[in-house]
């Protein structure tokens, strides 16, 4: 048998013989490794076991087959003894190259049927997750964000049909074996009470506490935070429960506050439940009860609540909080993107004090939920997309992170009567879209796991336990586990991965931790599958109306790969200033901050045409200003707006910064087109909205050796255009991070750049800007 060229090794499938035991100590040693054996289930018939054999592995065994037909052992006599390897090959039957089916550790009639999409738990080795999530995504297959771990293996979720499976586990030696979907949230959702009991105590005892002296917090703003359940007790302390009105209590008497604290800490138990590892929990809770202990808060108060509800954390000290609001109302809609008292509220909440430096603070907000009842087709994403579901308020709201859903949920219990409605990868059928144009933010932002629902044939469809989220409910120890979906519990996610990379970088601020999370997010592969051949920049339109930017990647968040490299700036700029020409005083664009990128460039030019990616985030909370007069205009409602720019290829640093100059007029009189000589994948009309922008470009290595200069810029925000603009010139933070990615490339980044960016003189724009 030859190895296909580059291949890693080969599975086989050995056949034993009967009567025969199988030697299996001998086919898991000298290259081979033993995933699977299944002995005979009758008198009549043969084991099984599958082995993966490295190149060396099976040379070996063609060798050890060869001796044992033509050499002979000798007795201590002199006398011929039994064959060579006569324990191991006496045992075998047969050799031949393993089938999918060999890899299968599940019932045999679970196996997926041929031709249809189906969800495959695939244990992998754990120190080979990257290369195959690798190999998977250029196989156009979908797997799971999530990984469940153990001490020898690694397991994920795949999606795609036996053919797809085969191509991808042909060779390459990471797949360990396959199965079907294990423990689904029912399991524990329908559990008695004892027995959940029971679960929740093997967790607590694998769970490790480690909080140290400055943990970040998850401050849930919500009905409330049961601390009787054991799993949300030790995160939170009696003293950070509060509520917005001191007439309620603090306890959680509806549920949701509770569901959302169980995400918000350990994310969907149904993973660290199966996996029985210590898990480590470094972020801790509080929670802040917006929501009267009967009724509803009347409209015009919401964003006052949630004013107050801040205040309230707030009163016991300075913390690193991710405040988490999955709470929404459809009282505004439509408002096409325009802003209203509640998403001004969150946009003044995340600015903080009018300093510019203090009280800046980090939010994530739910993008609202659908009407099940509106769906009566298949054609779900019309329905999503249609403007009566466009999203809620104060999801719009320019600082704050908005979390819509998508859903990796697909698999059903045997028992069930129905298929999942949406499929994996794309929109979860609960999550709302936006529809505006491109005057207002790009909302979402970001989409996590929210859940899929059930169709049995009938409209409209229903949610199931099985596509939903496992999570803690607030009347332990009558109920220890709930399932949830929807943008609330896509929050809570977002809300607990957001405290995780603060905790991992304590020093950053709000903007920085923002502009990091986010732009970690990627369309899935069924996202992408929307866009026609050759996308244009407009055909993005609807990606971003429904994912934002896509799934958050907290690994690449938190760390860069070696042929990767992620520099963060933390600065601040004074956008505008005084200018007294001809008796009349003006205030005119101030500031340019200009930086010089350490690229490799010696490295960069040996890689020559091979492609590289750029990625650029700009991060800044800006001060609402939602007067009447400011509605359909962004440079009204914003204090400032700040941009981002590289230098083209053949530009120094005087023409790049001229070209700065006259680009920002034209945007101020609305007469920029998006020309995109620059390459940019997204340009300006996407890009150029809100106060967080992301964009990327794909070129060539030696192109971007020559392009190492890029600038922070101010355009026309109502501190400029307003009179109430105070004597002195205000500065503003702001955070910039750029990603350099040559994944196809044998470069290590790391080894030719040091993890700074130089800081150049700010260079003043010409004053009559």
């Amino acid at each position: 048998m030859n190895l296909p060229e580059q291949a890693k090794g080969t599975y086989l499938d050995i056949e034993g013989r009967q009567g025969q035991p199988m030697a299996l100590e001998s086919l898991d040693s000298s290259g081979l490794e033993l995933l699977n054996f299944r002995p005979a289930t009758t008198e009549e018939g043969s084991a099984h076991a599958t082995v993966f054999a490295t190149s060396d592995g099976l040379r070996k065994l063609q060798q050890k087959v060869s001796e044992f037909q033509s050499k002979n052992r000798l007795k201590k006599d002199d006398t011929v003894g039994r064959p060579y390897h006569a324990n191991l090959i006496q045992g075998i039957h047969s050799i031949a190259e393993a089938a999918l089916r060999s890899l299968w550790r599940s019932e045999a009639n679970r196996f997926p049927a041929p031709n249809i999409n189906a969800q495959w738990e695939v244990w992998i080795r754990p120190d080979s997750e990257t290369t195959f999530r690798f190999a998977a995504q250029q196989a156009g297959i979908h797997l799971s964000a999530e990984t469940l771990k153990f001490p020898e293996d690694t397991i994920v979720v795949a999606t795609c049909n036996r053919a797809q499976m085969a191509q991808l586990v042909a060779g390459r030696g990471e797949v360990k074996a396959l199965a079907v979907l294990a423990t689904l949230p029912s399991f524990f959702d329908d559990l008695p009470p004892e027995d959940q009991a029971d679960w929740v105590n093997s967790l607590t005892s694998n769970t490790q506490y480690q909080f140290g002296h400055d943990p970040s917090f998850v401050t849930v703003l919500d009905t409330g935070v049961s601390r009787a359940h054991p799993l949300i007790n030790p995160v939170i302390n009696q003293a950070d429960r509060h509520s917005a009105n001191l007439e309620w209590t603090v306890e959680d008497n509806r549920g949701h506050g509770t569901q959302m604290a169980g995400l918000a800490i350990y994310g969907d138990l149904t993973l660290p439940l199966q996996s029985g590892l210590p898990l480590s929990v470094r972020h801790r809770l509080e929670s802040v009860k917006i929501y009267p202990d009967a009724g509803l808060n009347q409209h015009y108060l919401l964003g006052a609540i949630t004013e107050k509800a801040v205040d309230f954390a707030e009163t016991t000290g300075d913390r690193r909080r991710v405040f988490s609001l999955a709470s929404t109302t459809d009282q505004d809609t439509p408002h096409d993107g325009a802003p209203t008292s509640w998403s001004s509220a969150i946009d003044k909440i995340c600015f903080g004090s009018n300093d510019g430096e203090s009280n800046k603070r980090l939010l994530a907000v739910s993008a609202g939920n659908t009407d099940q009842n509106k769906f009566m087709s298949m054609n779900y994403l019309e329905v999503c997309d249609s403007q009566e579901h466009e999203l809620e308020s104060p999801a719009q709201a320019w600082n704050a992170i908005t979390v819509g859903a998508f859903t990796e949920k697909s698999t059903l219990s045997e028992e069930s009567d129905g298929v999942a409605y949406a499929p994996v990868g794309d929109l979860s059928p609960s999550s709302r879209t936006s529809s505006w144009n491109s005057t207002w933010p790009l909302k979402p932002d970001v989409v996590l796991e929210g859940g899929n629902w059930c169709y049995s044939g009938f409209f409209p469809p229903l949610k199931h336990q099985d596509l939903q989220v496992l999570t803690t409910h607030h009347t332990f120890p009558q109920r220890a586990f709930c399932t949830i979906g929807e943008t609330s519990a896509a929050t809570a996610l977002a809300s607990r991965q957001l405290a995780m990379l603060w905790t991992e970088y304590p020093e950053l601020w709000p903007e920085t931790i923002r502009a990091l999370y986010v732009s970690s997010a990627r369309w899935t592969g069924q996202m992408l599958s929307h866009l026609p051949a050759n996308a244009l920049k407009s055909d993005y339109e609807a990606l971003f109306s429904r994912y934002g930017y896509g799934v958050p990647d907290l690994p690449r968040a938190t760390k860069s790969a070696a042929n990767s490299l992620t520099l963060i700036v933390q600065d601040s700029i004074v956008p505008y200033a005084k200018s007294s020409k001809k008796g009349a005083t003006n205030i005119v664009n101030n500031e340019l901050k200009l930086f010089e990128l350490p690229w490799p460039e010696a490295a960069l030019r040996e890689l020559g045409s091979t492609n590289v990616t750029l990625r650029v985030a700009l991060s800044s909370f800006v001060q609402p200003n939602p007067a009447e007069a400011s509605r359909g205009k962004k440079y009204l409602y914003a204090s400032h707006n700040l941009r981002f720019k590289l230098n083209r290829a053949n530009e120094d640093v005087t023409q790049f910064v001229s070209r700065i100059s006259d680009e920002a007029l034209e945007e101020e009189d609305e007469q920029i087109i998006d020309s995109s000589p620059d390459g940019w994948r997204f340009g300006v009309n996407r890009r150029d909205v809100g106060s967080l922008h992301i964009d990327e470009l794909t070129c060539r290595a030696s192109d971007l050796a020559r392009r190492n200069f890029i600038a922070v810029h101010p355009v026309a925000g109502w501190w400029k255009s307003k009179k109430v603009v105070g004597t002195e010139p205000k500065g503003v933070r702001f955070a910039l991070i750029v990603e350099i990615n040559a994944e196809a490339a044998e470069i290590d980044l790391h080894t030719e750049v040091a993890n700074s960016i130089a800081l150049q003189v700010p260079i003043s724009v010409d004053s009559q800007s």
